[in-house]
């Protein structure tokens, strides 16, 4: 358990050293005066030390003021790092005040008289939480409540209409100041300032200047990436490498697709999935050092959404050893006249043998036929040469068929059109644009524009990922791991058909693997 989950265990039920419920209603019996009371505390935002010391000082001070005014507290309810004036935020110790106020007791038995809490925003912000607290405050009569404006008659006439006010000044201030955040947010963001509350990985933290290794690291795995390479395999590099979220967290599969998806890596800005744009609607570039190239940015982005279906999830999957497992197919001839075609495997070769592993067929009881045995360093090695030169002329391919994006002037000219729609609403002399016009047209032209934006970014990443494919294959194939080199060996290859040597220590023939090629991608 965390310091901060210790803190917040020892501010939650009954207090230490709280008597038995047995000896608390002894005292009752003999001072019918005494209160017994449950303190409520609670704090929105816990601060980047999260170690719980706003519902600490809550505690502390509502201890305080029972002890000058004689009560008696016998529970406390602690919701940390939790608003009350968010809608879906369930606040569980909320929740469990209100049932036990309606019982009357707390779960062990002590009977409630009263409540307090540093102040009564702490307990609600939204009129429905208050009504559902009075409700069952007042469930039972002659309770006391307690906050910084002393004690307060809960019960008094027109308490419940003074409340609601209240709930509505502390709601419209609260939004007011959500929108000024998202205002300054944006002006920030209009004017290219880092508005980051952490500082970024990859940058320093004056969130501007890099951090050579931890950029260096996101611009190879952007690379990877493009090629074939998974987020769960970025994932493991970089916790190999011993490399820290910039909250000193070991990364996580979520966490590294959170950083190859920020706009930031090449100078954008996204605010709600949408890049920041100036009075030309061209993209803000930020003040930080870009470490990628936005057309890298717009294809490490398709590719990840692409192939993640959306789901944010890691998708699992078999984990091969050794390269060509599953590719390489028997090609023995039967007593039948058949060819054998079963999948072969790769296995750890015999210790005194001058390989490592090596690839046969599996015995006829498993399907196969046994016939079938290739050494593994060679056969890869003569694969791995022939899947490089497709990839070559592959890749010269590619990059020819790519054209330039067509629809820049018609972008272009929907841009127009919405700018001169809202010069002519906003032009007192213009009487044809009224309000019922103006919003009527706005919608058709901003879905053209977005659908328009939606195939220039489809089309950059298209391009960089051809440019990608254009860099030299050889030294980038050094590079990759064993799940993209099948990756790539798949893409290319249905399967390679392994023809038998014969008997005897014969001298491996790279003739006798005869590679299936696919006819399209």
């Amino acid at each position: 358990m965390g310091k901060r989950e210790e803190v917040v265990s020892r501010l939650r039920g009954v207090p230490e050293g709280l008597p038995s419920v047995e000896e608390v209603r002894a005292e009752l019996a003999a001072d019918p005066n005494l209160k017994c009371v449950v303190c409520y505390a609670r704090i929105s935002f816990d601060g980047r030390v999260k170690d719980a010391h706003g519902i600490e000082d809550q505690h502390r001070d509502m201890t305080e003021a029972a002890r000058r005014l004689g009560w008696l507290i016998v529970y406390r309810y602690t919701d940390n790092d939790k608003s009350a004036s968010k809608e879906g935020v369930v606040r569980d110790d909320f929740e469990q005040l209100l049932a036990n106020l309606a019982e009357g007791t707390t779960p062990e038995g002590y009977p409630v008289h009263g409540v307090m809490a540093v102040n009564d925003d702490r307990l609600y912000r939204r009129p429905s939480d208050w009504e559902r607290y009075l409700k069952a405050f007042t469930s039972h009569e002659d309770r006391v409540y307690h906050d910084s404006n002393g004690i307060q008659d809960l019960y008094a006439e027109g308490f419940e209409i003074k409340g609601l006010v209240g709930v509505a000044m502390s709601l419209s201030e609260t939004r007011k100041k959500q929108r000024r955040s998202r205002n300054s947010h944006r002006s920030r963001a209009i004017r290219g300032q880092a508005v980051a509350a952490w500082r970024p990985f990859g940058w320093d933290d004056d969130k501007v200047t890099l951090r050579p290794e931890e950029a260096a690291a996101i611009r190879k795995a952007v690379h990877d990436v493009i090629a074939g390479a998974s987020i769960s395999e970025i994932t493991r590099q970089w916790k190999a490498a011993g490399f820290i979220t910039s909250r000193g967290n070991p990364f996580q599969y979520q966490t590294v697709k959170q950083v190859l998806l920020n706009a930031r890596l090449c100078g954008y800005r996204e605010i709600k999935g949408e890049l920041v744009r100036d009075g030309d609607d061209q993209p803000i570039v930020g003040e930080w050092e870009a470490i990628i190239t936005p057309k890298q940015w717009f294809a490490v982005t398709a590719k990840i959404r692409e192939r993640g279906g959306g789901t944010g999830t890691p998708r699992g999957g078999l984990v091969h050893k050794y390269m060509l497992t599953n590719i390489l197919r028997c090609g023995s001839v039967l007593e039948d006249g058949t060819v054998c075609n079963n999948k072969m495997i790769g296995i750890k070769a015999n210790d005194w043998l001058k390989y490592e592993h090596a690839y046969f067929c599996k015995k006829t009881v498993d399907g196969g036929c046994s016939k079938t045995y290739k050494r593994g360093d060679k056969t890869d090695k003569a694969i791995e040469k022939l899947v490089i030169a497709k990839l070559e002329r592959d890749a010269a391919t590619k990059a020819q068929e790519v054209p330039d994006w067509d629809k820049a002037d018609a972008l272009e000219k929907a841009l127009q059109s919405r700018r001169e729609l809202e010069r002519r609403w906003h032009d007192d002399e213009d009487t044809d644009i009224d309000d019922e016009a103006f919003f009527r047209n706005l919608p058709v032209l901003e879905r053209r524009i977005k659908e328009l934006r939606a195939a220039e970014k489809a089309h950059e990443a298209l391009k960089a990922e051809a440019e990608e494919a254009e860099e030299d294959v050889k030294r980038s194939w050094k590079t990759k791991t064993l799940t993209q080199k099948r990756e790539a060996i798949k893409k290319v290859l249905i399967a390679v058909v392994a023809i038998p040597g014969g008997k005897g220590n014969k001298e491996f023939d790279p003739l006798l693997l005869k590679p299936v090629w696919k006819t399209s991608g």
